[in-house]
């Protein structure tokens, strides 16, 4: 393909990213190529919320692995692209000295024997308040970016700032569209941001605030202090999988005449991302109505229980001792007292009246 042929499918593959995410890996590919580079990243931020796409897998990985290795978390680096790449591309030759770069932890230690070190890159600013930022990297050994290929960047940032712009509230707009359909599904939803801040509520859930949940600048709360550790621990969780991971159906009690409540965090992960970009989980509060009791499987899908912990919630929620409910499920007392401790902790509940409270208060929700 000519060089013009090349460079025109790769504005038109910018701007159907923008509407299709899945297109960005190939978009990104093809930058990286234009500038003599290995690999490219897209990273968009609003609000302090900053989302990268990778122009493959292997280099988003690794790049976030790098990231989290920067001492104090501070990537100097970042902050003299924010400052000095506004009004066009940029290499590291025009923020950093040869001396810095031969004495910078952040290049000797984590870029350069990563196979990294020399990149050019910008940053966009919308009067909005959206930045986007075009990053492309390869290897101190490769030396820096030319005038040519800068000049060809250069030719696609305008580009970059629009498609940035719409792929940016597009995503918002999902964000709203989801939790309105579970509105019309009759359940209080809202959609967190990367740091579990909210991003959207729909009425059923903003109906509940201050009272049981709270919209906080850090993150989202629940009222009900047992229960927003639990939230706190899941939302911490979000950005690593890799770690075992927390209880994500969290039982509220009943605050002020209303009912209890479940909360469930469901991450949003894989190719979701690309449909809900910023977003890191969805969240729906599921109502429960007075009942004479609960089954285990029943115990069990609501607060995240192994069947075994469920069975011995369930022989306690119908008034039985643990000594009792050891008996009933044939296990020692000191097992299922252990078990309870566990069944106290994913629940939130302090003590076992708690529990009791809490179990005897639930049913199918409605």
């Amino acid at each position: 393909m000519a060089g013009s042929d090349f460079e025109n499918a790769l504005i038109d593959g910018i701007y159907e990213a923008a509407i299709v995410p899945e297109g960005w890996s190939r978009v990104l590919r093809d930058t990286a190529r234009l500038a003599g580079c290995k690999e490219a990243l897209l990273g968009t931020v609003l609000d302090d919320d900053a989302r990268l796409i990778a122009s493959s897998p292997e280099f988003g990985q690794a790049y976030e692995e790098l990231l989290r290795r920067i001492p104090f978390g501070i990537n100097e680096r970042a902050q003299r692209l924010l400052v000095h790449g506004r009004l066009g591309f940029i290499t590291d030759k025009d923020v950093f000295s040869q001396d810095e770069i031969a004495s910078a932890p952040l290049y000797q230690d984590i870029l350069i024997p990563a196979g990294y070190g020399s990149a050019v890159a910008t940053a966009i600013a919308a009067p909005s308040g959206d930045l986007t930022i075009v990053h492309c990297e390869r290897s101190v050994t490769e030396g820096y970016v030319d005038a040519k290929g800068i000049s060809a960047l250069e030719s696609l940032r305008s580009h970059f700032a629009r498609a940035g712009l719409l792929g940016r509230r597009l995503a918002m707009e999902r964000a709203r569209a989801a939790s309105q359909a579970l509105e019309m599904m009759g359940l209080p939803a809202a959609v967190l941001g990367l740091r579990g801040q909210v991003i959207d509520a729909n009425a059923l859930f903003q109906d509940l605030m201050p009272g049981v949940f709270q919209d906080r600048a850090a993150r989202l709360a629940v009222a009900h202090a047992p229960a927003d550790d639990l939230l706190a621990a899941a939302i911490a969780a979000l950005s690593r999988p890799d770690l075992p991971q927390p209880v994500r159906s969290l039982p509220i009690p009943a605050r002020r005449g209303g009912v209890p409540m479940v909360l469930h965090l469901s991450p949003v992960r894989g190719q979701a991302r690309d449909v809900f970009s910023f977003a890191s989980a969805i969240v729906v509060a599921t109502p429960v109505t007075a009942g004479a009791g609960l089954e285990a499987g029943l115990i069990g899908g609501l607060f995240d229980l192994t069947p075994a912990e469920a069975r011995l919630a369930a022989a306690i929620a119908g008034g039985h001792t643990p000594r009792e409910a050891a008996q009933r499920l044939g296990v020692t007392e000191a097992t299922a007292r252990t078990t309870l401790k566990r069944i106290l902790a994913k629940t939130g509940s302090r003590r076992q009246a708690d529990l009791v409270g809490l179990l005897k208060s639930a049913a199918p929700p409605r």
